[in-house]
């Protein structure tokens, strides 16, 4: 077999490929930073989406933010994932002291300086997909941005808020669905999600990644 070298010794070409295809998928949980209007068990879901993500060796991606994204992040972590958090803020102590935002439970957090519309669209943009649970006005903003880039998204229904009118708001806009799927079950919705990342890299042809 051909060899190639690079500036750590010399490695086969199945090695270097073999590398290359291990990039993991990054899945953002996107959902409700105030969750009054959230149903009961809307935090027990998220931590559940958080775990299910990393049970399956994928990056969790979110606003790091409270509510929802934390609960996920929490679930991630505390199943030995990976987490990574973009801030609307420039700088850690702007995203404490003037955002009061969390920052445990992540692996690390990118401080935009954009503020939250700016973060809401490197947040979706640098994810592979984007699962809404629960939500807002914030949560719709990044579904629509994510909806408008034919990203895979998964909605669990059931959470309350905008992920319980996604379906009806879709129907009623004359857009189609998009590469929207539902389910009211975490790791039913996250293979869901899944599958349509495999299908959407399959018609693509781009073979960057495999799982």
């Amino acid at each position: 077999m051909r060899k190639k070298t690079n500036g750590n010794g010399i490695v086969t070409d199945k090695d270097f490929e073999t590398h290359i295809h291990k990039l993991k998928y990054k899945i953002c949980v996107s959902g409700a930073a105030e969750t009054g209007h959230c149903a009961k068990d809307a935090f027990e879901k998220a931590e559940a989406i958080g775990a299910e993500i990393a049970k399956r060796d994928l990056v969790l991606v979110t606003g790091a933010t409270t509510g929802i994204p934390y609960w996920s992040a929490k679930g991630a972590k505390m199943a030995g994932g990976l987490v990574i958090g973009l801030s609307p803020a420039a700088s850690r102590v702007a995203h404490v002291k003037s955002y009061r935002l969390p920052t445990d439970y992540h692996d690390m957090i990118i401080y935009t300086g954009f503020e939250y519309a700016g973060r809401n669209l490197l947040l979706t943009r640098s994810s592979d997909a984007v699962i809404t649970i629960c939500g807002r006005v914030g949560t719709l903003n990044e579904f629509t941005i994510a909806f408008e880039d034919q990203k895979p998204m998964g909605v669990l229904e059931g959470t309350g808020g905008t992920a319980d009118y996604i379906r009806e708001l879709l129907e009623k806009s004359h857009r189609g669905m998009g590469n929207v799927v539902f389910s009211t079950d975490p790791a039913e919705l996250v293979d869901k999600v899944l599958a349509l990342i495999h299908d959407q890299e399959v018609k693509s042809n781009s073979g960057a990644r495999i799982f």
